[in-house]
């Protein structure tokens, strides 16, 4: 038994429009933690600084790259031992400021990245019809790993028309590919803890969004 069109980009390329109406020019991806000071803010750095590598363009053909936190510190900064792991990657934590997790934030984005599986329920469970479009990060890597990339549109047709593609294909995988594990899913919280856990989760995050960046692209990482 296998799953139709499983590991396939199936796209419309005459869609002008998200679900929710808004215009197709842009892919807004959320990377959603506990606290938004610690995991979710080096995931974001980190896409964005990936981004940047492949694309060479600050606007990255329409993708915007945030975060938020359940618990959200409002305003506060970012961990300084998160932003030591981003300065390790060579990636810019200036000017980030926490956020907590809100409904309009869930409502614009085309893909929410969560670091682990309480948080994915916790944003499927606000509405909005978030569920297709919601993953762990593990778990988001290990499906786009299975997805044959000659099926996604090429760059040349847009950056956004290629990630609503392999959006929609991981979604189609998740009954079909399942962890090895629950643990296998989740990027466990590095808050208070001293700078060689968060450079090892740090370590693991970055292992996560290299592959996730590169299927977006279809660029691989500057060796």
């Amino acid at each position: 038994m296998t799953a139709p069109d499983a590991g396939r980009g199936i796209w419309d390329p005459e869609e002008t429009r998200t679900f929710t109406g808004l215009p197709r020019d842009t892919f807004r991806i959320l990377h959603v933690s506990t606290g938004n000071v610690c995991r979710s803010p080096i995931t974001e750095r980190l896409t964005r600084h990936a981004l940047a590598d492949r694309l060479g363009d600050p606007l990255w053909g329409g993708l915007v790259v945030e975060s938020a936190g359940t618990w959200g510190h409002e305003g506060a900064p970012m961990e300084a031992n998160a932003e030591t792991v981003l300065a390790d990657f060579g990636a810019d934590a200036t000017g980030f400021t926490g956020r907590e997790l809100l409904d309009e934030h869930v409502i614009m984005a085309d893909l929410v990245l969560t670091a682990t599986r309480d948080h994915r329920q916790q944003v499927i469970s606000m509405g909005h019809s978030a569920g297709l479009r919601t993953f762990t990060l593990k778990e988001f890597t290990r499906l786009v790993r299975a997805i044959d990339p000659t099926t996604l549109p090429p760059l040349e047709d847009g950056v956004v028309a290629r990630a609503r593609a392999l959006v929609r294909a991981a979604a189609a995988l998740r009954g079909w590919l399942l962890a090895p594990t629950a643990e296998a899913d989740e990027v466990y919280d590095p808050y208070g803890a001293p700078l060689p856990f968060f450079r090892s989760i740090g370590d693991e995050i970055h292992q996560a969004v290299d592959p996730v960046v590169t299927a977006l692209t279809g660029v691989a990482a500057r060796t």
